[in-house]
């Protein structure tokens, strides 16, 4: 539970202590606002530091209604734990001078396919000096349902962890690495096995070098595009380099290629293809030539 202090919210400026608790709380401020039943402008007022000196009434159910609670701690700063984390973007400001929304994800727009106004029409393919409208410096998603996929994102690419899953009942020349959620949820899976190149060529001689075959990657649909299967296959190479296996095959296709090339593989064009002839059904009738 956030609980911002009277003194920790004087030095912290009570302002910037009040975008961080809507941030906190996905609000914004009319919506802050009508919790705490508060006008809208006295909010803006105190988030601008335009409000000298707010009521402490009015400050007390605005950080109430936004999920903090008020607290005397003489010994509080604004360094401590308990006050929520700084808004990421409070630095932008837009064309007139004005901080964005504290409740959205913001970020800058350096090109025009960053800004989602411009992605439909194309232009963003054209040079510069033939842009029909400026570019604006920075940009932000008002749709609630994307913004908590992105923040739920967010927040699982930075507690996933991966591991190896070693035992008994697994080989040492094989390799299994699972990706976990801190409630032990897998979101991901990678396995793999050495082989020995005499399956292939014979012979008696010891192989030159070690081969890893990569049997399969799984990641999750709701947790793809994270980084998560790269990370697996970046845990088995580093798992491999220790081996001593220096060379590391699969065989794939459709996206599995593209991964797979994003993460370091290369396409072996002397390895045999995939061919397949499609014959219509004609119920046993011969063909009509």
């Amino acid at each position: 539970m956030v609980e911002p202090s009277p003194s920790s919210a004087q030095r912290a400026d009570l302002g910037d202590v009040l975008r961080r608790l809507r941030r906190q709380a996905d609000l914004s401020q009319r919506e802050l606002a009508v919790r705490a039943g508060v006008p809208q402008p006295a909010v803006a007022r105190i988030e601008s530091g335009r409000a000298a000196d707010p009521r402490y009434r009015t400050v007390e159910r605005l950080i109430r209604a936004a999920g903090g609670q008020v607290r005397f701690d003489a010994g509080a700063t604004a360094e401590e734990p308990h006050l929520p984390a700084p808004v990421p973007h409070d630095e932008l400001r837009d064309q007139a001078g004005r901080r964005y929304p504290a409740h959205l994800d913001v970020w800058e727009v350096k090109e025009p396919k960053d800004w989602p106004g411009a992605w439909w029409a194309e232009w963003y393919n054209l040079p510069p000096e033939r842009w029909p409208l400026p570019l604006p410096p920075a940009t932000y998603e008002l749709n609630r349902g994307h913004r908590d996929r992105r923040r739920a994102a967010d927040w699982v690419r930075g507690a996933v962890s991966v591991r190896r899953v070693t035992g008994p009942a697994l080989p040492l020349t094989s390799w299994r690495f699972v990706a976990e959620l801190p409630d032990g949820e897998l979101v991901g899976e990678l396995r793999a096995h050495e082989r020995s190149p005499h399956l292939h060529w014979g012979g008696e001689e010891p192989p030159a070098e070690r081969e890893a075959v990569l049997d399969g990657v799984l990641v999750a649909a709701e947790h793809r595009r994270l980084g998560i299967g790269r990370r697996l296959v970046q845990a088995l190479v580093a798992e491999l380099d220790q081996a001593g296996v220096g060379v590391a095959r699969a065989l794939t296709e459709g996206p599995g290629i593209s991964f797979l090339l994003a993460c370091g593989f290369a396409l072996e064009a002397s390895r045999p293809a995939a061919l397949r002839l499609d014959r219509p059904f004609n119920g046993g009738r011969p063909p009509p030539w």
